[in-house]
């Protein structure tokens, strides 16, 4: 197969894609939307507690464009600062092209189908609750924000034979 043919997420690096291109590998999860608690250990908690501009129904920000002036530590993920963000879900597609892997089967540009990552169980979607309805988040710590590709899929098994 000629480089060309080749889908541009396979043919690119990151600093190298048009902002269209960037934006499509974005696959909806919203986990980079959920609250994390920082530990002294450098490791993370997940939570299910969402920024208050995630429409927890659609999984999409409420106001995309203007995100990080209405809250001061939404992260614009950036090919330059990508490698900083050790709390990216492993799932996430920026951060698997960053490491020199391909998309997964339910990625949209792969299935052609924008509903896969939430038929796949990766999407935070039906699964998070908007900060403006907790108190503490220490009480909503979770641990699927932080599968794995792999971890997911066997889990998406599992279901299926169920």
């Amino acid at each position: 197969m000629a480089d060309n043919d080749l889908p541009f997420w396979k043919r690119k690096k990151l600093p190298e894609m048009t902002l269209d291109e960037w934006e499509s590998l974005c696959d909806g999860c919203a986990k980079c939307c959920l609250h994390k608690l920082e530990y002294d250990n450098q490791e993370f908690g997940y939570t299910n507690v969402a920024c208050h501009l995630l429409d927890t129904k659609t999984c999409k920000c409420s106001n995309y464009p203007e995100r990080t002036l209405l809250v001061p530590d939404c992260v614009e993920l950036m090919p330059r600062n990508l490698p900083t963000l050790a709390w990216m879900p492993a799932t996430c597609a920026y951060l698997l092209i960053h490491q020199g892997k391909d998309l997964p089967e339910w990625h949209p540009l792969v299935s052609g189908d924008p509903e896969s990552v939430k038929k796949a169980g990766i999407s935070a979607h039906g699964r998070i609750l908007s900060e403006k309805d907790v108190e503490d988040l220490e009480d909503h710590i979770v641990d699927w924000p932080a599968d794995t590709v792999e971890s997911a899929a066997k889990r998406n098994k599992k279901r299926a034979r169920r």
